[in-house]
């Protein structure tokens, strides 16, 4: 059972999530020939400001 955790900027709509769910199943479904009802997604919304790269935050 794939569990897949999404870690995003907040501030995706509900229809790029399930846009994102489809690809992602799909995904699994046809490359690791896993059932699709086995496919585990969550979003993890992350405000802007709590992200750092090259030593900045965003």
């Amino acid at each position: 059972m794939p569990f897949v955790e999404v870690k995003l900027y907040e501030g995706r709509s509900q229809e790029q999530k399930q846009q994102l769910i489809d690809k992602i199943t799909e995904a699994f479904v046809e490359i690791a020939g896993t059932p699709k009802e086995h496919v585990w997604i969550v979003f993890r919304d992350v405000p802007r400001d709590q992200w750092a790269m090259g030593g900045k935050l965003q």
